[in-house]
């Protein structure tokens, strides 16, 4: 063989040999890839299953016999029985199970106002607490008017499908009744996503708000700015705040009645988590109530979302 033809074959041989090279490496690539989506996937499934784990503890809690729900010093609900002694608590962080941990938190959705049953005082009382302007007070609370009644007529302030929402980019109806999730508030007109959400370290109109509850606002439970919705002066909140540091109230105060005020909760707002090999895989969110009936405590699923 010449010289020529040696050195050509040499290099044939040496591009074949990158060739099959770079053939090895995406097939590994590729096979590390999907072992690592498989692995991701399976960790997945099972921290899944670890936050469903962790709302069934909660259900537990939930059927509990007690009588009053408080707010703890750690910002959770804790249950206390009417001679005032709290019930053991289930553990809620890190909590071993199988081949992970789950924890979750357990929040009283009766601490908020419902939107679907306050009165437009309420909640205009509820948006001055967050500091939002006269105009846009009003603007929200006949648009919330608008938006949960039967007919197409708009308020002063209001809007309904025909004047506002079908002339949006992408236009909607009006729902024309009851708001389904507290999410629908980013539908109607004045609430934008600084009101929903809040901004520049101000609590958003979404923390303070339900559409679960059962009406009533837990006393035990309620945060400032729903007992300034309420109409409760500065010194009264105090009066609350530095009663529920010493236990629960075991009975509405004289000056309290006739506020709409309760003193335990039958719904709560549960945020579950499943962890596998020391990371989140899993987030379960969901609102159970608590039914009782023929005596037969149980609990009933409201709403449920899930997040990766």
């Amino acid at each position: 063989m010449k010289t020529g033809e040696r050195g050509f074959a040499l290099i044939a041989v040496l591009l074949v040999l990158a060739l099959l090279g770079v053939v090895g490496a995406e097939f590994a690539y590729s096979m590390r890839l999907e072992a690592s989506s498989v692995r991701a996937y399976k960790d997945h499934v099972i921290a899944t299953h670890l936050a469903e784990a962790a709302l069934a503890q909660a259900a537990r809690e939930i059927v509990a016999d007690f009588d009053f729900a408080c707010m703890s010093e750690d910002g959770e609900v804790a249950f206390y029985t009417k001679d005032g002694k709290p019930l053991a608590r289930q553990p809620r962080t890190k909590v071993p199970l199988g081949p992970g941990q789950f924890s979750y938190k357990l929040d009283d959705e009766e601490r908020r106002l419902n939107v679907n049953t306050a009165s437009p005082d309420r909640i205009d009382g509820l948006l001055q607490a967050l500091g939002l302007a006269k105009s846009d007070r009003d603007t929200i609370v006949d648009s919330i008017q608008d938006w949960r009644d039967a007919n197409e007529d708009h308020r002063l302030n209001g809007a309904e499908s025909e004047d506002t929402y079908l002339k949006l980019p992408v236009p909607y109806r009006s729902r024309n009744g009851n708001l389904e999730a507290v999410a629908e508030l980013l539908q109607i007109k004045g609430v934008t996503p600084a009101v929903y959400y809040g901004a520049e370290n101000k609590p958003g109109l979404a923390s303070s708000v339900t559409v679960r509850s059962r009406g009533q606002v837990n006393l035990n439970t309620a945060d400032p700015l729903v007992l300034k919705a309420l109409r409760f002066a500065d010194a009264e909140i105090s009066q609350v705040t530095q009663t529920r540091r010493d236990g629960c109230f075991t009975a509405v105060p004289g000056n309290f009645t006739n506020r709409g005020l309760a003193l335990t909760s039958r719904t709560f707002r549960v945020e579950a988590e499943g962890t596998v090999d020391g990371r989140v895989a899993a987030h379960v969110t969901a609102v159970l109530q608590k039914r009782v009936d023929n005596n037969a405590p149980s609990v009933t699923v409201l709403e449920w979302s899930t997040s990766d």
